[in-house]
């Protein structure tokens, strides 16, 4: 099985985040990962989905944060 994990980096709030995203096994319709177990500067940011035409997390996260991690999610898969 190939490694799907991929690494992310970016800048939001004057200050730079590293982590990485391991996509679910789960696709939806579409082929894509359901969700996505992020880890950010080696804490756990959450689970990470894509729900009603906006990024969610099921723990409590800064909105724009959120947004900036979809982003490199969308970055990675080409959406």
């Amino acid at each position: 099985m190939e490694d799907r994990i991929f690494d992310i980096s970016f800048e939001f709030g004057n200050k730079q985040y590293k982590g990485w995203v391991n996509p679910s096994e789960d696709l939806n319709e579409a082929g894509s990962p359901v969700s996505f177990h992020v880890v950010l500067d080696d804490t756990s940011f959450g689970y990470v989905s894509f729900k009603d035409c906006k990024w969610m997390v099921n723990e409590e996260r800064p909105e724009g944060l959120v947004k900036q991690v979809g982003k490199q999610i969308e970055k990675h898969y080409q959406f």
